[in-house]
């Protein structure tokens, strides 16, 4: 969505977090998303804005010329879906059978590109993979077109007529324009999120802007097409604003012979303390330092290295860090967590994904495709199915409970 690395640049999702909560603040009916009067007067006093920051008479014109708002945006604020999922579930989805076989695609056609961030920014493969597959389905076109929308009706309705925080839209708006202007990114190509994020890591245009690098050294920072620059930023970013610790791994699935310690020590200190690696094999960097942590009572527990904090910094959030992370691991080999999570479900193999989409689309859920990749369209064809079957919880999960009542005939 909105990726850092420059020494200042926000926290990844932190512009977006802020405009979330803008649409709770929007006291709309059916009518309000409908244009309202004054677009076009604000699109004509705006262009002064914009030529006073930079941006050239033809970028406005080929733009913003014939623009109209696109509304939708403001639902979309209101109507964030809501899925609560446990930590399992939301690895489960994420650490999909569907991210794994493609991800090791993915390798293998770029297995060069790794290749060199690995030696010029120390950031392993598996990493930067498993943060491209979750961002954007490691670049798949048909996700821009089907999943994405124009960004500039988007941001150019948030502009005019948000009113919270109008003044940081229209920065935004900019800085999108600056990308056309400096040939970064033409109008057409550029689709993404209702916030305007885009391209394969998902930033907002002022990421792209002030963290985007040149690493395929083109004479220009490509959000879309090759992937070498988006992925070169990151591995920076992890570096820069992470603090990534080059030949480091993320950290270890644990046993541990009594109650978990709190505080960073070695990994040689932790198995002192009767620690061991889940899968026995001895931790490769014995002076290397982690922290505790377990998500779950009863769940899996793992011994944090720096690195995993440098994949936090990406986006704040624990879970998603050992998601990441996770799938990193399983696209170069590794196997899913040992210690299950209490309650937990195998993940659906890829073929059961795509049964499971096409017995929702028969039944008329709709899930929006049926590749077996699980988005927000299937998660809200799944809980729609369980309300009206009565399948509780209605949380959104598909897994092999609600397949299982699928293939029942329910």
């Amino acid at each position: 969505m909105n990726q850092p690395d420059s020494q200042k640049a926000p926290t990844r999702r932190a512009v977006l977090q802020g405009g979330l909560g803008a649409g709770a603040l929007l006291a709309t009916g059916v009518a309000a998303f409908a244009a309202p009067a004054g677009f076009d007067q604000w699109r004509d006093n705006f262009r002064a804005r914009a030529l006073a920051k930079g941006i050239s008479d033809a970028t406005w014109t080929r733009v913003m010329g014939r623009i109209e708002p696109d509304m939708t945006v403001f639902r979309q604020m209101q109507k964030q879906p809501e899925f609560h999922e446990q930590i399992w579930q939301y690895i489960n989805r994420r650490v999909s059978d569907w991210r794994i076989i493609n991800g090791r695609e993915a390798l293998k056609k770029h297995e060069a590109l790794f290749a060199r961030i690995e030696q010029d920014f120390g950031v392993e493969r598996g990493t930067l993979l498993a943060l491209w597959g979750v961002e954007s389905a490691y670049g798949d076109p048909l996700v821009q077109q089907n999943h994405m929308r124009p960004i500039f009706p988007a941001l150019a309705a948030l502009a005019w007529n948000e009113p919270r925080r109008r003044a940081y839209w229209e920065t935004e708006l900019i800085n999108a324009l600056r990308i056309v202007d400096r040939g970064w990114g033409t109008p057409e190509e550029m689709r993404g999120s209702w916030a305007g994020a885009m391209g394969h890591t998902q930033w907002m245009p002022e990421v792209w802007l002030n963290v985007g690098m040149d690493y395929d050294k083109d004479g220009r920072v490509s959000p879309f097409g090759k992937p070498d620059d988006a992925l070169g930023s990151s591995a920076r970013f992890l570096l820069n604003r992470g603090k990534y610790h080059r030949g480091e791994h993320w950290g270890y699935e644990v046993r541990t012979s009594g109650g978990a310690a709190s505080g960073s020590r070695t990994y040689a200190a932790w198995a002192s303390a009767g620690v061991t690696r889940a899968d026995d094999k001895p931790f490769p960097q014995p002076n290397a330092s982690a922290q505790m942590w377990v998500p779950v009572a009863g769940g899996p527990s793992f011994l944090l290295g720096p690195n995993f904090y440098a994949v936090r910094s990406y986006n704040p959030s624990m879970n998603y860090a050992l998601a990441i992370c996770h799938l990193g691991d399983r696209i170069l080999g590794a196997p899913p967590f040992i210690q299950p999570f209490p309650g937990s479900e195998r993940a659906l193999t890829l073929a059961e994904v795509q049964e499971l989409q096409t017995r929702l689309t028969k039944a008329g859920f709709d899930t929006g495709g049926t590749d077996g990749r699980v988005g927000n369209d299937t998660m809200k064809a799944v809980r729609d199915y369980q309300t009206k079957m009565g399948l509780l919880p209605a949380d959104g999960y598909g897994g092999l409970k609600v397949l299982a009542r699928l293939r029942q005939g329910g």
